[in-house]
């Protein structure tokens, strides 16, 4: 899709939402108002991934660990000279600690990330043959990796179904009232029973892009929202269209995403390297 088609869409005029005010939705009602904001998102965002930088699921599960507390764009803009240094899972275990930190340091917590990376290379190498298991119960067992992480691979590394629960994710499942929940696991149970399953890991990338571009945390543009018509939360942010969509980021906006090397289909401009602009 073309980047002028993709603002366009973005910045139509929203209208607030269908449901009548202080009619409870019944459960039923909510799980095909959930389904169609999926299907807004998927025509919306038909270039949606992840947006970490990756070429094996080794290099993406490290690049996982290191997006905590961090952006994906500041962990792309370091992994580079991360892989180059520390190809394998053989290598990543031999690293000298305080080397290592020096060169994760721009994702802050490096000491802390650094010990979690060593600690899942170890295990890789002496527990799995130096390979990144495919199964959820195995990579949960890796220093540093909780589910979130681990879906995270298993929906991009191997085709394995998966719900992604991070911040981004969280939130807006809650504004628009899929759920009450704020226990990542109890979220994740919660949203997998109203999907099919394979539906799970391209709704992560779907409502993740919504919620970076344009369901901001503090300031969501609601007046270029696609699927404001469906949405209870409606006018928690700008509902203006013209100064709402000045509140759009990424492709959006005009503006680079966070990967250096996007897909092919992805309609926005590749971000900088480290250092670089």
């Amino acid at each position: 899709m073309a980047e002028s088609k993709v603002r366009k869409s973005a910045v139509e005029p929203a209208v607030k939402a269908a449901a009548k005010p202080g009619k409870p939705e019944s459960h039923l009602a909510m799980v095909r108002r959930a389904r169609k904001i999926n299907r807004v998102l998927a025509e919306t965002y038909p270039y949606a991934h992840p947006e970490l930088d990756f070429e094996t699921p080794f290099e993406l599960l490290v690049a996982t660990v290191l997006s905590a507390q961090t952006t994906d764009l500041r962990v792309n803009q370091t992994t580079p000279a991360l892989f180059a240094k520390y190809p394998t899972p053989e290598d990543m275990a031999m690293a000298v600690p305080e080397e290592m930190e020096e060169i994760i340091r721009p994702t802050g917590f490096f000491r802390a990330k650094t010990k979690s990376l060593i600690g899942l290379s170890v295990a890789l190498r002496d527990r799995f043959g130096g390979e990144v298991p495919g199964r959820l119960a195995d990579l949960v067992t890796l220093p540093g990796v909780g589910r979130k992480t681990a879906n995270v691979v298993l929906g991009n590394a191997f085709g394995v179904p998966g719900i992604t629960v991070d911040t981004h994710f969280g939130r807006l499942v809650r504004r628009w009232k899929w759920t009450e929940q704020e226990d990542p696991e109890k979220v994740e149970a919660e949203i997998a029973a109203i999907f099919p399953k394979s539906e799970w890991t391209m709704l992560s990338h779907r409502v993740v892009f919504h919620g970076r571009r344009v369901c901001h945390a503090r300031r969501p543009a609601c007046g270029a929202c696609p699927v404001a018509p469906l949405c209870p939360s409606y006018g928690v942010g700008e509902t203006d269209p013209e100064k709402a969509g000045k509140l759009l980021k990424y492709e959006m906006g005009g503006q680079p995403g966070q990967r250096l090397k996007p897909p092919s289909d992805y309609p926005g401009r590749p971000a900088p390297a480290l250092g670089a602009g």
